[in-house]
């Protein structure tokens, strides 16, 4: 799998984690005193934002972004849903561009 595929699941599950830990587990936390919550999804969401920051650093060559845009994606990681953005407009289009630059040579050998 490479770099930007990893990133983009990551992004997403990252997100996901952030928002279940923010609006499920916390209410449950401090509404239903029911502590469990926050005590299983915390540990799921740091590993998963451990795992966001580390490819960001380590994908930023393979995505092509520039300091502002590399530090931009990590502010993004600590926003709920930033994320998300992060995903849908800088790292899907970089995919979509591998994608296309793959099968170019297959349809010019057809």
């Amino acid at each position: 799998m490479d770099i930007v595929k990893t990133l983009r699941i990551v992004s997403v599950a990252e997100a996901v984690s952030f928002l279940v830990l923010l609006l499920v587990a916390m209410p449950l936390k401090y509404g239903a005193d029911a502590p469990v919550a926050v005590q299983i999804m915390g540990p799921i969401h740091g590993v998963l934002f451990l795992a966001y920051v580390g490819l960001v650093l380590v994908g930023r060559q393979a995505t092509g972004w520039d300091n502002k845009r590399t530090l931009l994606a990590l502010i993004a990681s600590v926003l709920p849903i930033a994320p998300f953005f992060v995903e849908r407009n800088w790292l899907r289009p970089v995919a979509d561009a591998a994608v296309r630059a793959d099968e170019a040579p297959e349809r010019q050998a057809v």
